[in-house]
Protein backbone atom coordinates (compact mmCIF):
# COMPACT_ATOMS: atom_id res chain seq x y z
CA UNK A 1 0.00 0.00 0.00
CA UNK A 2 1.53 3.25 -1.05
CA UNK A 3 1.93 6.62 1.39
CA UNK A 4 -0.72 9.21 1.51
CA UNK A 5 1.16 11.99 -0.46
CA UNK A 6 1.24 15.22 1.46
CA UNK A 7 0.55 18.17 0.23
CA UNK A 8 3.49 20.81 -0.37
CA UNK A 9 3.79 23.02 2.18
CA UNK A 10 5.45 26.80 1.35
CA UNK A 11 8.19 27.52 3.49
CA UNK A 12 7.46 29.23 7.02
CA UNK A 13 9.19 32.61 6.05
CA UNK A 14 7.31 32.77 2.25
CA UNK A 15 3.98 31.80 4.22
CA UNK A 16 4.64 35.05 6.60
CA UNK A 17 4.80 37.25 3.71
CA UNK A 18 2.10 35.51 1.88
CA UNK A 19 -0.50 35.86 5.15
CA UNK A 20 0.48 39.48 6.07
CA UNK A 21 -0.35 40.04 1.93
CA UNK A 22 -3.82 38.25 2.28
CA UNK A 23 -4.40 40.06 5.69
CA UNK A 24 -3.99 43.19 4.32
CA UNK A 25 -5.86 42.66 1.26
CA UNK A 26 -8.62 42.29 3.61
CA UNK A 27 -8.40 45.07 5.34
CA UNK A 28 -8.24 46.52 1.65
CA UNK A 29 -11.53 45.33 1.44
CA UNK A 30 -12.70 46.59 4.27
CA UNK A 31 -11.89 50.32 3.12
CA UNK A 32 -12.88 49.74 -0.38
CA UNK A 33 -16.35 50.87 0.51
CA UNK A 34 -15.82 54.22 2.03
CA UNK A 35 -15.54 56.52 -1.23
CA UNK A 36 -18.51 54.81 -2.34
CA UNK A 37 -20.75 55.65 0.53
CA UNK A 38 -21.42 59.34 -1.21
CA UNK A 39 -22.55 57.45 -4.57
CA UNK A 40 -23.86 54.95 -2.29
CA UNK A 41 -26.04 57.58 -0.24
CA UNK A 42 -26.93 59.95 -3.64
CA UNK A 43 -28.38 56.86 -5.46
CA UNK A 44 -30.66 55.16 -2.81
CA UNK A 45 -31.22 58.11 -0.53
CA UNK A 46 -30.73 57.42 3.06
CA UNK A 47 -29.49 59.84 5.63
CA UNK A 48 -25.97 59.88 7.54
CA UNK A 49 -27.66 57.96 10.57
CA UNK A 50 -27.60 55.44 7.94
CA UNK A 51 -24.35 56.28 6.18
CA UNK A 52 -22.23 55.52 9.82
CA UNK A 53 -24.71 52.09 10.34
CA UNK A 54 -23.47 51.04 7.37
CA UNK A 55 -20.08 51.61 7.84
CA UNK A 56 -20.95 50.30 11.82
CA UNK A 57 -21.79 47.00 10.92
CA UNK A 58 -19.41 45.93 9.45
CA UNK A 59 -16.51 46.67 12.69
CA UNK A 60 -19.58 44.98 14.89
CA UNK A 61 -20.02 42.19 12.94
CA UNK A 62 -16.14 41.27 13.20
CA UNK A 63 -16.33 42.13 16.73
CA UNK A 64 -18.79 39.52 17.12
CA UNK A 65 -16.35 37.52 15.27
CA UNK A 66 -13.50 37.65 17.40
CA UNK A 67 -15.51 37.34 20.32
CA UNK A 68 -16.77 34.44 19.33
CA UNK A 69 -14.06 32.52 17.36
CA UNK A 70 -10.69 34.88 17.76
CA UNK A 71 -9.32 32.39 19.73
CA UNK A 72 -10.68 29.16 17.94
CA UNK A 73 -7.49 28.82 15.74
CA UNK A 74 -5.51 27.69 18.89
CA UNK A 75 -7.73 24.55 18.65
CA UNK A 76 -8.51 23.71 15.31
CA UNK A 77 -5.66 24.87 13.53
CA UNK A 78 -4.60 28.28 12.10
CA UNK A 79 -4.91 27.23 8.44
CA UNK A 80 -8.40 26.13 8.82
CA UNK A 81 -10.02 29.08 10.25
CA UNK A 82 -8.48 31.24 7.77
CA UNK A 83 -9.31 29.25 4.91
CA UNK A 84 -12.89 29.21 6.27
CA UNK A 85 -13.02 33.24 6.97
CA UNK A 86 -11.63 33.48 3.21
CA UNK A 87 -14.63 31.26 1.31
CA UNK A 88 -16.72 33.59 3.93
CA UNK A 89 -15.22 36.98 2.03
CA UNK A 90 -15.82 35.81 -1.40
CA UNK A 91 -19.76 35.61 -0.46
CA UNK A 92 -19.31 39.47 0.84
CA UNK A 93 -17.59 40.52 -2.76
CA UNK A 94 -20.58 38.91 -4.44
CA UNK A 95 -22.83 40.22 -1.88
CA UNK A 96 -21.38 43.97 -2.91
CA UNK A 97 -21.35 43.28 -6.87
CA UNK A 98 -25.09 42.31 -6.38
CA UNK A 99 -26.23 44.58 -3.87
CA UNK A 100 -29.20 47.24 -5.61
CA UNK A 101 -30.20 49.13 -2.25
CA UNK A 102 -29.00 49.93 1.66
CA UNK A 103 -30.56 46.26 2.64
CA UNK A 104 -28.23 44.33 0.28
CA UNK A 105 -25.24 46.62 1.13
CA UNK A 106 -25.71 46.42 4.96
CA UNK A 107 -25.96 42.87 4.79
CA UNK A 108 -22.73 42.76 2.61
CA UNK A 109 -20.78 44.37 4.85
CA UNK A 110 -22.42 42.01 7.46
CA UNK A 111 -20.85 39.23 5.84
CA UNK A 112 -17.64 41.05 5.45
CA UNK A 113 -17.21 42.08 9.05
CA UNK A 114 -17.59 38.21 9.79
CA UNK A 115 -15.04 37.26 7.38
CA UNK A 116 -12.89 39.46 8.31
CA UNK A 117 -13.19 39.09 12.25
CA UNK A 118 -12.44 35.27 12.22
CA UNK A 119 -9.76 36.11 9.71
CA UNK A 120 -7.95 38.23 12.10
CA UNK A 121 -7.41 36.17 15.38
CA UNK A 122 -6.14 33.26 12.80
CA UNK A 123 -3.75 35.27 10.53
CA UNK A 124 -2.04 37.83 13.27
CA UNK A 125 -1.70 34.65 15.74
CA UNK A 126 0.07 32.96 12.60
CA UNK A 127 2.12 35.95 11.71
CA UNK A 128 3.54 35.64 15.39
CA UNK A 129 3.76 31.84 15.14
CA UNK A 130 5.66 32.15 11.66
CA UNK A 131 7.94 35.56 12.67
CA UNK A 132 11.36 34.86 10.59
CA UNK A 133 12.91 37.46 13.48
CA UNK A 134 11.77 38.62 17.09
CA UNK A 135 9.42 41.76 16.68
CA UNK A 136 8.48 41.19 13.28
CA UNK A 137 5.18 39.90 13.70
CA UNK A 138 3.78 42.66 16.15
CA UNK A 139 5.44 44.99 13.78
CA UNK A 140 3.67 43.28 10.45
CA UNK A 141 0.64 43.03 12.63
CA UNK A 142 0.61 46.65 13.76
CA UNK A 143 1.05 48.02 9.85
CA UNK A 144 -1.74 45.39 7.94
CA UNK A 145 -4.56 47.50 9.19
CA UNK A 146 -3.19 50.71 8.35
CA UNK A 147 -1.69 49.77 4.76
CA UNK A 148 -4.54 47.87 3.77
CA UNK A 149 -7.11 50.68 4.61
CA UNK A 150 -4.55 53.26 3.70
CA UNK A 151 -4.64 51.47 0.25
CA UNK A 152 -8.35 50.24 -0.07
CA UNK A 153 -9.54 53.31 0.58
CA UNK A 154 -7.25 55.34 -2.25
CA UNK A 155 -7.37 52.69 -4.79
CA UNK A 156 -11.39 52.36 -4.44
CA UNK A 157 -11.31 56.66 -4.47
CA UNK A 158 -9.67 56.35 -7.39
CA UNK A 159 -11.71 53.72 -9.19
CA UNK A 160 -15.06 55.54 -8.54
CA UNK A 161 -13.74 58.55 -9.87
CA UNK A 162 -11.74 57.53 -13.24
CA UNK A 163 -13.29 54.17 -13.71
CA UNK A 164 -16.23 52.73 -15.14
CA UNK A 165 -18.88 50.69 -13.33
CA UNK A 166 -17.96 52.52 -9.72
CA UNK A 167 -19.85 50.44 -7.55
CA UNK A 168 -18.80 47.11 -8.83
CA UNK A 169 -15.10 47.13 -10.34
CA UNK A 170 -13.41 47.00 -6.88
CA UNK A 171 -14.99 44.57 -5.59
CA UNK A 172 -14.47 42.31 -8.67
CA UNK A 173 -11.06 42.55 -9.11
CA UNK A 174 -11.01 41.33 -4.96
CA UNK A 175 -13.35 38.69 -5.66
CA UNK A 176 -10.58 37.07 -8.28
CA UNK A 177 -8.00 37.74 -5.48
CA UNK A 178 -9.15 36.23 -2.36
CA UNK A 179 -10.20 33.06 -4.63
CA UNK A 180 -6.84 32.71 -5.75
CA UNK A 181 -6.08 32.79 -1.88
CA UNK A 182 -8.94 30.21 -0.85
CA UNK A 183 -6.62 27.62 -2.91
CA UNK A 184 -3.45 28.49 -2.12
CA UNK A 185 -4.08 28.25 1.89
CA UNK A 186 -4.02 24.28 1.88
CA UNK A 187 -0.17 24.87 0.87
CA UNK A 188 0.22 27.07 4.01
CA UNK A 189 2.59 25.03 7.27
CA UNK A 190 -0.34 24.66 9.95
CA UNK A 191 1.46 26.04 13.61
CA UNK A 192 -1.10 25.43 16.04
CA UNK A 193 -1.91 21.98 16.06
CA UNK A 194 -5.26 20.29 17.32
CA UNK A 195 -6.21 20.65 20.93
CA UNK A 196 -9.42 20.16 22.89
CA UNK A 197 -11.63 22.97 24.08
CA UNK A 198 -12.69 24.49 20.57
CA UNK A 199 -16.31 24.72 21.88
CA UNK A 200 -15.58 26.27 24.75
CA UNK A 201 -13.32 28.70 23.42
CA UNK A 202 -16.44 29.93 21.04
CA UNK A 203 -17.81 31.45 24.74
CA UNK A 204 -17.33 34.99 24.38
CA UNK A 205 -14.57 36.72 26.82
CA UNK A 206 -11.53 38.38 26.79
CA UNK A 207 -8.41 36.34 26.87
CA UNK A 208 -6.20 38.52 28.58
CA UNK A 209 -3.85 36.23 31.10
CA UNK A 210 -3.86 38.23 34.73
CA UNK A 211 -0.70 39.30 34.40
CA UNK A 212 -1.59 41.29 31.20
CA UNK A 213 -4.20 42.92 32.56
CA UNK A 214 -2.91 45.56 34.36
CA UNK A 215 -1.12 46.93 31.62
CA UNK A 216 -3.54 46.23 28.88
CA UNK A 217 -6.34 48.38 30.81
CA UNK A 218 -4.10 50.95 30.92
CA UNK A 219 -3.70 51.17 27.39
CA UNK A 220 -7.21 49.98 26.16
CA UNK A 221 -8.70 53.56 26.81
CA UNK A 222 -6.29 54.89 24.11
CA UNK A 223 -6.34 51.82 21.73
CA UNK A 224 -10.11 53.01 21.51
CA UNK A 225 -9.60 56.25 20.93
CA UNK A 226 -7.04 56.15 18.19
CA UNK A 227 -9.81 53.54 15.90
CA UNK A 228 -12.42 55.92 17.01
CA UNK A 229 -10.87 58.42 15.01
CA UNK A 230 -10.28 55.97 12.01
CA UNK A 231 -13.67 55.40 12.31
CA UNK A 232 -14.69 58.97 12.28
CA UNK A 233 -13.02 59.53 9.17
CA UNK A 234 -14.17 56.03 7.14
CA UNK A 235 -17.72 56.75 7.69
CA UNK A 236 -17.76 60.66 7.58
CA UNK A 237 -14.24 61.55 6.59
CA UNK A 238 -15.56 61.97 2.82
CA UNK A 239 -18.55 64.66 3.99
CA UNK A 240 -16.24 66.53 6.13
CA UNK A 241 -14.03 67.16 3.33
CA UNK A 242 -16.89 68.53 1.47
CA UNK A 243 -19.21 70.18 3.86
CA UNK A 244 -16.74 72.00 6.25
CA UNK A 245 -13.78 71.78 3.77
CA UNK A 246 -15.32 72.60 0.49
CA UNK A 247 -13.69 69.88 -1.21
CA UNK A 248 -14.98 67.95 -4.12
CA UNK A 249 -14.33 65.09 -5.86
CA UNK A 250 -14.68 61.24 -4.51
CA UNK A 251 -10.79 60.66 -4.47
CA UNK A 252 -10.53 63.54 -1.47
CA UNK A 253 -12.99 61.43 0.73
CA UNK A 254 -10.07 58.42 0.15
CA UNK A 255 -7.34 61.11 0.42
CA UNK A 256 -8.41 61.53 4.34
CA UNK A 257 -8.44 57.95 4.86
CA UNK A 258 -5.26 57.40 3.42
CA UNK A 259 -2.97 60.27 5.35
CA UNK A 260 -4.68 58.76 8.46
CA UNK A 261 -3.84 55.84 7.92
CA UNK A 262 -0.37 55.66 5.57
CA UNK A 263 1.09 58.47 8.02
CA UNK A 264 0.37 55.18 10.64
CA UNK A 265 2.05 52.84 8.20
CA UNK A 266 5.17 55.58 7.98
CA UNK A 267 5.38 55.58 11.81
CA UNK A 268 5.41 52.33 12.55
CA UNK A 269 7.84 51.94 10.14
CA UNK A 270 10.09 54.33 11.40
CA UNK A 271 9.52 53.28 15.22
CA UNK A 272 9.97 49.42 14.72
CA UNK A 273 13.01 48.80 16.22
CA UNK A 274 12.55 51.02 19.18
CA UNK A 275 11.26 50.40 22.91
CA UNK A 276 7.93 49.59 22.83
CA UNK A 277 7.00 51.18 25.96
CA UNK A 278 8.48 54.35 24.15
CA UNK A 279 6.93 54.23 21.27
CA UNK A 280 3.33 53.32 22.56
CA UNK A 281 4.00 56.44 24.99
CA UNK A 282 5.40 58.72 21.97
CA UNK A 283 2.29 57.67 19.50
CA UNK A 284 -0.68 58.72 21.82
CA UNK A 285 1.04 62.24 22.41
CA UNK A 286 1.60 62.20 18.49
CA UNK A 287 -2.07 61.74 18.60
CA UNK A 288 -3.50 63.99 20.71
CA UNK A 289 -1.08 66.95 18.79
CA UNK A 290 -2.65 65.64 15.57
CA UNK A 291 -6.60 65.58 16.74
CA UNK A 292 -5.90 69.21 18.25
CA UNK A 293 -4.53 70.43 14.64
CA UNK A 294 -7.94 68.97 12.98
CA UNK A 295 -9.51 70.94 15.75
CA UNK A 296 -8.02 74.36 14.84
CA UNK A 297 -8.34 73.29 11.19
CA UNK A 298 -11.88 72.66 10.91
CA UNK A 299 -12.84 76.04 12.79
CA UNK A 300 -10.44 78.21 10.56
CA UNK A 301 -11.55 76.06 7.90
CA UNK A 302 -8.26 75.45 6.69
CA UNK A 303 -7.64 72.39 4.09
CA UNK A 304 -3.99 72.68 4.58
CA UNK A 305 -3.93 72.51 8.09
CA UNK A 306 -6.27 69.92 8.26
CA UNK A 307 -4.51 67.37 6.55
CA UNK A 308 -1.30 68.39 8.42
CA UNK A 309 -3.34 67.29 11.44
CA UNK A 310 -4.44 64.14 9.83
CA UNK A 311 -0.84 63.12 8.98
CA UNK A 312 0.47 64.00 12.38
CA UNK A 313 -2.09 62.30 14.06
CA UNK A 314 -1.97 59.01 11.88
CA UNK A 315 1.20 58.89 12.61
CA UNK A 316 0.44 58.69 16.60
CA UNK A 317 -2.71 56.02 15.12
CA UNK A 318 0.39 53.77 13.54
CA UNK A 319 3.15 54.23 16.33
CA UNK A 320 0.64 53.56 18.98
CA UNK A 321 -0.79 51.18 18.06
CA UNK A 322 2.34 49.25 16.95
CA UNK A 323 3.51 49.56 20.39
CA UNK A 324 0.98 48.62 22.49
CA UNK A 325 0.76 45.70 20.05
CA UNK A 326 4.67 45.14 20.66
CA UNK A 327 4.47 45.39 24.48
CA UNK A 328 1.33 43.14 25.20
CA UNK A 329 1.10 40.30 22.71
CA UNK A 330 4.55 38.80 23.26
CA UNK A 331 3.00 38.49 27.14
CA UNK A 332 1.09 35.75 26.17
CA UNK A 333 2.47 32.17 25.88
CA UNK A 334 2.04 30.35 22.25
CA UNK A 335 -1.47 28.57 23.61
CA UNK A 336 -2.75 32.01 24.49
CA UNK A 337 -1.73 34.44 21.58
CA UNK A 338 -4.82 34.16 19.77
CA UNK A 339 -7.29 35.25 22.76
CA UNK A 340 -5.13 38.16 23.47
CA UNK A 341 -4.61 39.28 19.90
CA UNK A 342 -8.57 38.95 19.83
CA UNK A 343 -8.68 40.89 22.75
CA UNK A 344 -6.58 43.79 21.32
CA UNK A 345 -8.65 43.95 18.26
CA UNK A 346 -12.41 43.94 20.52
CA UNK A 347 -10.97 46.90 21.91
CA UNK A 348 -9.90 48.38 18.76
CA UNK A 349 -13.04 47.41 16.60
CA UNK A 350 -15.41 48.83 19.90
CA UNK A 351 -14.03 52.21 19.05
CA UNK A 352 -14.00 51.75 15.80
CA UNK A 353 -17.59 51.00 15.08
CA UNK A 354 -19.82 52.38 18.51
CA UNK A 355 -18.90 56.16 18.14
CA UNK A 356 -19.43 56.37 14.63
CA UNK A 357 -22.69 55.47 15.17
CA UNK A 358 -23.34 57.79 17.79
CA UNK A 359 -21.93 60.29 15.44
CA UNK A 360 -24.48 60.01 12.63
CA UNK A 361 -27.04 60.16 15.18
CA UNK A 362 -25.19 63.63 16.47
CA UNK A 363 -24.99 65.09 13.02
CA UNK A 364 -29.07 64.84 12.08
CA UNK A 365 -29.69 66.80 15.72
CA UNK A 366 -26.50 68.57 16.31
CA UNK A 367 -24.37 68.81 12.80
CA UNK A 368 -21.58 67.89 11.52
CA UNK A 369 -19.50 70.20 13.14
CA UNK A 370 -20.60 70.66 15.83
CA UNK A 371 -20.28 66.31 16.20
CA UNK A 372 -16.79 66.11 15.17
CA UNK A 373 -15.55 68.83 17.64
CA UNK A 374 -17.06 67.35 20.33
CA UNK A 375 -16.01 63.44 18.99
CA UNK A 376 -12.13 64.93 18.52
CA UNK A 377 -12.33 66.13 22.57
CA UNK A 378 -14.02 63.19 23.84
CA UNK A 379 -11.30 61.20 21.55
CA UNK A 380 -8.73 63.50 23.14
CA UNK A 381 -9.86 62.50 26.99
CA UNK A 382 -9.31 59.28 26.57
CA UNK A 383 -6.01 59.39 25.31
CA UNK A 384 -4.74 61.71 28.22
CA UNK A 385 -6.16 59.27 30.39
CA UNK A 386 -4.21 56.32 28.75
CA UNK A 387 -0.80 58.44 28.67
CA UNK A 388 -0.92 58.94 32.17
CA UNK A 389 -1.46 55.77 33.06
CA UNK A 390 1.58 54.77 31.25
CA UNK A 391 3.77 57.40 33.15
CA UNK A 392 2.45 55.98 36.69
CA UNK A 393 3.67 52.63 35.29
CA UNK A 394 6.55 53.83 33.84
CA UNK A 395 7.75 55.21 37.32
CA UNK A 396 10.54 53.35 38.92
CA UNK A 397 9.77 49.97 40.20
CA UNK A 398 6.36 49.80 38.51
CA UNK A 399 7.43 49.05 34.86
CA UNK A 400 6.55 46.03 32.91
CA UNK A 401 9.00 44.38 30.90
CA UNK A 402 9.13 44.72 27.59
CA UNK A 403 9.61 41.54 26.40
CA UNK A 404 7.74 38.04 27.55
CA UNK A 405 9.90 35.26 28.89
CA UNK A 406 7.09 33.60 26.76
CA UNK A 407 8.83 35.13 23.20
CA UNK A 408 9.63 32.25 20.75
CA UNK A 409 13.10 33.03 19.38
CA UNK A 410 13.54 32.67 15.66
CA UNK A 411 13.48 28.97 14.33
CA UNK A 412 11.86 28.21 17.90
CA UNK A 413 9.24 25.31 17.68
CA UNK A 414 6.20 25.74 19.37
CA UNK A 415 4.47 22.93 21.49
CA UNK A 416 3.15 20.11 19.61
CA UNK A 417 4.76 21.73 16.12
CA UNK A 418 5.55 18.96 13.29
CA UNK A 419 8.48 19.75 11.86
CA UNK A 420 7.88 19.70 7.77
CA UNK A 421 10.57 19.25 5.37
CA UNK A 422 9.92 23.16 4.60
CA UNK A 423 10.82 23.71 8.26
Amino acid sequence: MSPVRQLPFLTRTFAFWLIATVQTLLLFASSAPSPLYPVYQADWGFSATMLTAVFAVYALALLAALLVVGGISDHVGRRTVFGASLAVEVVSMVLFITADGVGPLLAARVVQGLATGAATGAASSALLDLQPRPRLGALVNSLVPLIGLALGALGSGFLVEYAPAPKTLVYVLLLIVFVVAALVVPLLPETSPRSPGAIASLVPHLGVPRRVRPLFLTVAPCLFAVWAVGGLYMSLGPSIAVRTLHLSGHLIGGLVIFALTGAGAVGSLLRRDRPPRRTMTLGFVAFLVGIGTTLGALAVPSPALFFVGIVIAGYGFGTGFLGAFQTIAPLAAPDERAGVVASVYVVGYLGFSVPAVVAGLCVQKFGLDATTTVYSVAVMVLAVAACAGLLVQDRPGKREPDAAPHSSPPGARLPGHRTTSAD
